[in-house]
């Protein structure tokens, strides 16, 4: 059977979600995920972008050694050179270079000449094909150019060392029958077709990226570019779990395989989630928290009959179990991390030491901790090598007769132990300024926003928050079974990175 290559765009694409911002270290374990997920190409970032994107690139390329690393580059001399930079130590280094193609762009934003343009296009991809061999070329908003054009502009690219051309619908503009017309046409008439990979990158603004990529891999493509949990510019691109699932349980209909290990899909989601601050919403496909939930009677008599009347995926196949009541207040650490690592999680001994202890306070408070719960508990206590404050402890004091008081510690820089009291508004506003005054950075809050982990009273609660600092906007996630506690947790996850992005470590001091 045919395989698809699964080309990750999450550390390129996907951070220009707005407030989806990561810094070095969160974009290298990211990377060492999605190698075990078993991903073909990891983009690893766009090196001319900013030096903490060379740097990602760099590290990455150094480090991952079973997927191919590419580095984005404009059909610019200086951003191909800096590609190369980036990628001159990765075990298969692949350069992406792209230029605008359709009359909309050339005419409003490159204002160039389509023959211009063709001779740039052969002129950097010849450029980044004395570097390395293997190098990837996107004419942007492919779906929107004259069709003649677009042939020619791959014939150019082809000639001049191209082995993968991608045809972006980079505006989502595209529907299924157009688009797989489209790449057969292609692939009929450019020069050389059958020498090169066809790829896809579509976005989701008309909520049909992977529909997109589907109707492409019918009619030839062989690589799909693609997101996890469908992150990145605007509505987002072609969600990863999503084409990858759709093609494992309708092979029948699509053809094809991949070569992705989908147990690691549900993990690989929770981490990127966490480390973005984006939320998957409870009803998304494949890795929602809804995705295997059953409440109408109907539904729940036929699946306790038999699993096949209403659910088309195994959650096992994604990294999931059946159970729903898995650990308690009784449970030990040893069934305690025999659970983790059925769920696909390997920690360090000081990392359970500090899941275990937290997943004590949680089970004190819940009557069963169910897997949902545990993979937030992983996600939050997981520290990155860079953070700079946590949150300790959280008092408040209120009420509709009272000012809302609240009384925060933290333990800051080599241990150091911090205490100030605020009021506010309300609680949660009394926290933060409580926080503020302990960690003086000015930034200001944006977007505030909870959602339980799980049902019931005692679900854990999940608050995802940004805030926005000189012109940058910076995401933060907490979870607990008290809002407060949870809120505290976000803004302090939210400062750290607004700090490791403005100040070098070796400023970082109370």
């Amino acid at each position: 059977m045919d395989r698809v290559i699964i080309f990750d765009t999450t550390l390129r694409d996907g951070e220009q979600s707005p407030g989806a911002t990561l810094n070095v270290e969160e974009k290298v374990d990211i990377a060492h995920q999605l190698e075990r997920l078993g991903v073909d190409v990891i983009e690893a970032g766009f090196p001319v972008a900013s030096p903490g994107d060379f740097d990602a690139v760099e590290r990455i390329g150094r480090e991952i050694r079973e997927s191919t690393i590419c580095g984005l580059a404009r059909a610019v001399p200086l951003d191909i050179d800096r590609a190369y930079e980036a990628l001159k130590h990765a075990a298969d280094p692949r350069i992406h270079v792209f230029v605008s193609s359709s009359d909309i762009h050339l005419l409003h934003q490159m204002r160039k000449q389509r023959g211009e343009v063709l001779e740039l296009a052969e002129a950097m991809v010849r450029r980044a094909k004395g570097y390395v061999a293997n190098v990837e070329f996107s004419p942007m908003d492919a779906t929107r150019t004259d069709r003649e054009y677009l042939v020619e502009i791959l014939a150019v690219a082809v000639k001049a060392g191209a082995t993968t051309l991608n045809i972006p619908d980079t505006v989502g503009f595209a529907v299924p029958d157009e688009y797989g017309d489209l790449i057969a046409y292609l692939i009929d008439r450019v020069p050389g077709a059958d020498k090169v990979v066809f790829s896809t990158h579509c976005h989701d603004d008309l909520g049909m990226a992977v529909a997109n990529s589907l109707a492409g891999v019918k009619r030839g493509v062989r690589q799909i570019e693609c997101t996890i949990n469908g992150i990145g510019e605007r509505a987002g691109n072609c969600a990863l779990e999503e084409v990858v699932m759709a093609i494992r349980t309708r092979r029948d209909f699509v053809g094809v395989d991949t070569r992705i290990d989908s147990t690691q899909l549900y993990k690989t989601s929770r981490m990127v989630s966490n480390y973005t601050g984006i939320l998957v919403q409870p009803n998304k496909a494949v890795v929602g928290a809804n995705a295997f939930a059953h409440e109408s009677g109907i539904h729940q008599d036929g699946i306790l009959k038999d699993r096949s009347t209403y659910e088309i995926m195994d959650p096992k196949e994604i990294g999931l179990s059946d159970s729903t009541l898995v650990l308690g207040k009784h449970s030990g650490r040893h069934a305690f991390k025999t659970r983790l690592e059925d769920l696909g999680y390997q920690l360090s001994a000081e990392d359970l030491n500090r899941t275990f202890a937290r997943f004590k306070e949680i089970a004190d408070k819940k009557k069963a901790v169910s897997d949902q719960d545990l993979a937030m508990i992983v996600s939050d206590e997981i520290r990155m090598p860079t953070e700079i404050y946590r949150l300790d402890h959280v008092q408040v004091s209120c009420g509709d007769h009272s000012i809302p008081t609240a009384t925060v510690r933290l333990i800051g820089p080599d241990g150091t132990i911090l205490c100030d009291s605020a009021t506010g508004t309300g609680p949660v506003d009394a926290v933060y300024k409580a926080i503020n005054r302990l960690i003086n950075f000015e930034n200001r809050l944006i977007e505030y926003s909870v959602q339980s982990v799980t049902a019931g009273l005692d679900a854990i609660g999940e608050v995802t928050i940004r805030i926005e600092a000189e012109g940058r906007v910076y995401g933060g996630r907490g979870a607990d079974t008290d809002i407060i506690v949870a809120s505290g947790r976000a803004y302090v996850n939210s400062l750290n990175k607004l700090i490791v992005a403005t100040k070098p470590a070796a400023a970082i001091s109370i």
